[in-house]
């Protein structure tokens, strides 16, 4: 038995999940038309490979990765390329984004994709491009590249590898349907990211109120592999929460789990790892839970780029303007007051909750109960004051981004503030500041290229035009020798001449 350890801070929350965790998962039909984002992951977005009026089958690649940190855009079905262009898309700071708009034609007909045989004999380098080509992200809600993760992986040793399954969040259950429905891809996917970062052990873990999952991986799970029951406690699924919780050790700020040994990914991921090698399937799907004020509350099989407000319909619900809707979970979900928008492969639920009254934000008292749930044992409350007076560097000294955005300071906090709002907007002005700062030295690294080539160029010029009057003196040397001498021969030949006379 492993040992478990304790996280600090963290909440009991009213779980929510008995309404769809035991109820089978259903596909969702083609939509009439799919919105696909060129950027649905932590990284660069894709560039377009397809033009308007162009026809692409289901996995064609429609947007090739631009970049280390990129991957692919796939399409989620065969039929006709209408549009590319901005359009509203599920982000806590960008209203719409370039996507490209397809009409599938019905037929949802495969592009050629081949398996990979026996990835076991496979080298890991080429499961990692495998994984990278079919645009597998961490579907847990990061949307990390998943490659990037592997690679990093086998550049360094990698001790454990775990495959999280621990849904903390209330009412999601998309996790714990594809376990019960797909136990075997998940258990074969974590065998093939272990053997792509020649981890040395792998653990799968659970919660402990997901028992029909735990019985379905425990069915089929031999002594290569462990599998872990870990309490239910919200966020136990965040990755830094559960690497504490199995391990005992902790990811230095600012760092990420290979600088202790460890690479982490969730079930889904090692599921459309599955699918990846064995059919060569780019992710062009994945499971989300519709729950709330539905009328059909259970978990989908939904293509990437369905509109949200179709998976709603498929569950009964109509939008109204008395209700909001819930991208993510009730804790760190995304609110959003129309549905509007594409299923993205980072898009694990959507909830639809009555419209309350937003209770007005009061001033701080300095109670300190968001200090004792933050889970990442900062100082909320300084965080608080630095990201409203846009102190950025006082906020980034406090660790700022060592915040996961659980949101349990905001929850227990009795003046209502939205603390998460404020650290959101404060990462989000950083981001944009330090890629200004990237653009403004690239240009000027361009800039100086430019100089130093132009610099280069004209010295050249005059180099060539000293070599050219260089030679042009030696020539008119040589010439001048040349009649000197001959010059001395004729005034040589008079002389003997005369004297001959």
């Amino acid at each position: 038995m492993r040992e478990l350890h304790n996280f600090p801070g963290g909440l009991l929350l009213e779980p929510h999940k008995e309404i769809t965790d035991q109820k089978m998962s259903i596909l969702h039909p083609l939509p009439e038309r799919m919105f696909l984002p060129l950027r649905q992951y932590i990284g660069r977005p894709a560039e377009p490979v397809v033009k308007i009026g162009d026809k692409v089958l289901k996995g064609q690649i429609i947007a090739r990765s631009d970049g280390y940190v990129s991957l692919p855009v796939h399409a989620s079905t065969s039929g006709k390329i209408t549009d590319i262009g901005d359009y509203p898309i599920p982000h806590p700071t960008i209203s719409k984004a370039p996507c490209i708009v397809l009409e599938p034609d019905g037929n949802d007909a495969w592009f050629d994709i081949r398996p990979t045989e026996e990835y076991d004999r496979t080298e890991p380098a080429k499961l990692q491009e495998l994984i990278r080509d079919c645009g597998i992200v961490g579907l847990g809600g990061a949307g990390f590249p998943a490659h990037v993760k592997l690679m990093e992986g086998v550049e360094n040793a990698v001790d454990t590898l775990i495959i999280n399954g621990v849904e903390c969040e209330p009412h999601i259950t998309c996790d714990d349907r594809l376990i019960q429905e797909k136990a075997s891809y998940v258990v074969s996917g974590a065998r093939m990211i272990r053997h792509a970062v020649q981890a040395k052990h792998c653990v799968i873990a659970v919660e402990d109120d997901m028992q029909l999952a735990y019985d379905a991986l425990a069915g089929i799970i031999d002594d290569d592999l462990e599998l872990v029951k870990v309490p239910t406690r919200y966020p136990a699924g965040g990755e830094k929460q559960l690497i504490k919780t199995l391990t005992g050790k902790d990811i230095p700020s600012g760092g990420l789990p290979i600088h202790i040994g460890i690479v982490i990914h969730n079930v889904a991921t090692a599921a459309a790892v599955y699918r990846a090698v064995t059919r060569g399937e780019p992710i062009v799907s994945r499971y989300i839970t519709v729950t709330g004020k539905v009328d059909n509350p259970v978990n989908l099989q939904v293509l990437i780029g369905t509109p949200v407000e179709d998976c709603l319909a498929t569950c009964g619900y109509r939008h109204s303007e008395n209700n909001k809707v819930i991208i993510g979970g009730p804790m760190m979900g995304l609110r959003v007051t129309s549905p509007n928008m594409p299923v993205i492969k980072t898009t694990n639920c959507i909830i639809i909750e009555e419209n309350t009254p937003v209770r007005p934000e009061m001033p701080c008292i300095r109670c300190a109960d968001c200090v004792d749930v933050c889970p990442a044992e900062l100082l909320p409350q300084q965080l608080y004051w630095f990201a409203k007076a846009a102190e950025f560097d006082q906020a980034r000294e406090y660790r700022l981004f060592d915040c996961i955005e659980c949101g349990c300071c905001a929850y227990v906090c009795p003046s209502h503030i939205p603390l998460v709002h404020y650290y959101r907007h404060a990462k989000s002005q950083i981001d944009l500041e330090e890629e200004h700062n990237y653009e403004a030295e690239l240009a000027r690294q361009r800039f100086t290229q430019k100089n130093e080539r132009l610099r280069n160029e004209s010295a050249g010029r005059k180099a060539g035009k000293t070599g050219s009057r260089a030679g042009q003196d030696t020539k008119a040397a040589k010439k001048a020798y040349v009649q000197e001498a001959l010059a001395r021969t004729q005034a040589k030949r008079r002389d003997r001449a005369s004297r001959e006379d």
